[in-house]
């Protein structure tokens, strides 16, 4: 199994949730680490995968926000200051690939599956190899432990169920 480096100048890991039933808020997480090791990232079914992200460099574009997010509210970052990913099994499906794994949020763990589309594979202008692949996955935030919410005076709540998490990743071997 060879390794491969994550090159965050060409990556991104960050989510979409419902913000007063009507609208998106879109953010992201500015610092993370990632193991790859594969036999060959053309076929990515010979991969493991395991993704650690640092919840304190979580970027909504609002510091009140993102506060909120760190307390115990939802994230609590003092008592769990990771989100952590592995991979259990990668399966093909037709020309993409189904990435189920252990998630877990809060001391909180659950499989997810992430559906993974392979961007393809060249080479950069220093001679190395790159491979590209974009990810994303739903998950009910509440069964991660992220109950917090607000009711609307019309109807409905501030912030909703659901997370469309998406990583966009730009590998390369370790060297």
């Amino acid at each position: 199994m060879a390794k491969f480096a994550v090159d965050q100048a060409h990556s991104a890991v960050g989510f979409e949730v419902k913000h007063m039933m009507v609208s998106k808020v879109k953010g992201q997480f500015g610092s993370y680490t990632a193991n790859v090791e594969a036999a060959d990232l053309t076929d990515l079914t010979t991969a493991s995968i395991a993704f650690k992200i640092d919840v304190a460099s979580i970027d909504t574009r609002n510091e009140d926000r993102e506060n909120h997010l760190k307390s115990a509210d939802f994230f609590d970052v003092e008592k769990y200051p990771t989100i952590d990913f592995k991979s259990t099994s990668i399966t093909k499906d037709g020309d993409d690939y189904k990435v189920t794994g252990d998630l877990t949020i809060k001391d909180v763990t659950k499989p997810v599956t992430f559906d993974v589309e392979y961007g393809g594979k060249g080479t950069n202008p220093w001679g190395v190899e790159v491979y590209g692949f974009e990810a994303e996955a739903k998950v009910n935030r509440e069964e991660f432990g992220l109950t917090w919410n607000a009711p609307l005076e019309t109807g409905g709540v501030l912030v909703g169920k659901d997370i469309k998490i998406k990583v966009e990743l730009e590998v390369n071997p370790a060297s």
